[in-house]
């Protein structure tokens, strides 16, 4: 057998590495940030290169880093493949996809009835979650997130970027909107706001979606309906309880359906694009390949089969 490095000194290189930090690396590995600065002193002194660039307690990796890094990550994720597919009984794979609670039912269950069909006989587990998560202690394979700057050391694809735009039944319309009306002449109670929360400040208003279309309303979201979830918007709006800046990838199977309609074209694109982050090891998977590939796809092509490669990919 070919001389191996310290196995040890390898995984605590790619704890830190993907940290960036050898007192957080220390804490997912349970030893202390002396353990682990010894075992990089090791591993630099087997590969007889500097692996890190040190800058109080934040680290970075340096070109002779970089270069190994990948095969590292890659080969501690394969060698944790194989401890898990044991221990559950079997080589069988399990895909374990991330996302935030208002993409679940309307945009990724779509996608994954399309991968289900294609291999109805893979395990998903689907968790839903708010960021940051840990991929790595947590087994996730593919973890979906609103913008790009949640998990740098990660693979990252970008899949779309959203846009917003006024939606509602078309009994709803009907009813409030006469079929002529204008939206600036819907009540102010009338109106759906989703209240994103605290850590985004980046999504459309109603009074930005008006400012954009040439008029100066803006519509007081304590005077209307509100809700929590993106998700929940376009529901409410399907019921009739109002109308709604629902997202466009969101709302496509209403739209398509009739379910929903848009009272007008003007739409507002989101401040970030949705992406795909998953650990170097895992992402060319087939699995996973196949399911960043149906999340990236045009909403309306997401019902006619799989992207072209992905089937002839399963193994």
């Amino acid at each position: 057998m070919e001389r191996l490095p310290p196995l040890n000194a390898i995984k605590a290189f790619e704890v830190a590495a993907r940290t960036g930090n050898f007192t957080l690396a220390a804490t997912e590995l349970g030893v202390s940030s002396a353990a682990v600065s010894q075992q990089i002193r090791n591993l630099e002194t087997w590969f007889g290169k500097q692996l890190f660039v040190r800058s109080g307690n934040r680290v970075a990796l340096t070109d002779a880093g970089h270069a190994i890094y990948p095969q590292t990550a890659r080969a501690l994720g394969d060698i944790a493949a194989i401890g898990r597919r044991m221990l559950e009984g079997g080589l069988r794979t399990r895909l374990v996809v991330s996302e935030p609670f208002s993409l679940a039912e309307l945009w990724l269950a779509p996608r994954l009835a399309v991968l289900l069909d294609a291999f109805p006989q893979m395990a998903i587990d689907v968790r839903v979650e708010d960021d940051p998560v840990d991929l790595m202690r947590q087994n996730i394979d593919l973890r979906i997130s609103y913008g790009d700057y949640h998990y740098p050391g990660l693979r990252m694809v970008r899949l779309i970027h959203d846009d917003v735009l006024p939606v509602c039944a078309p009994d709803f319309w009907q009813r409030y909107g006469n079929d002529a009306s204008s939206l600036a002449d819907v009540h102010e109670s009338l109106f759906i706001h989703t209240n994103w929360g605290p850590n985004y400040a980046s999504h459309p208003t109603w009074a930005d979606w008006f400012s954009a279309s040439g008029g100066s309303r803006a519509p007081d979201p304590s005077h209307g309906r509100r809700v929590g979830l993106s998700s929940l918007a376009i529901v409410s709006a399907r019921l009739g309880l109002g109308i709604a800046l629902g997202q466009r990838a969101m709302a496509h199977g209403d739209l398509e359906a009739g379910r929903l309609i848009a009272p007008s074209s003007v739409s507002l694109r989101l401040g970030h694009p949705y992406c795909a982050f998953m650990p170097a090891s895992k992402a060319e998977r087939a699995d996973v390949a196949g399911l960043v590939a149906l999340l990236g796809a045009i909403p309306g092509k997401v019902h006619s089969g799989f992207p072209s490669g992905i089937a002839e990919k399963q193994t």
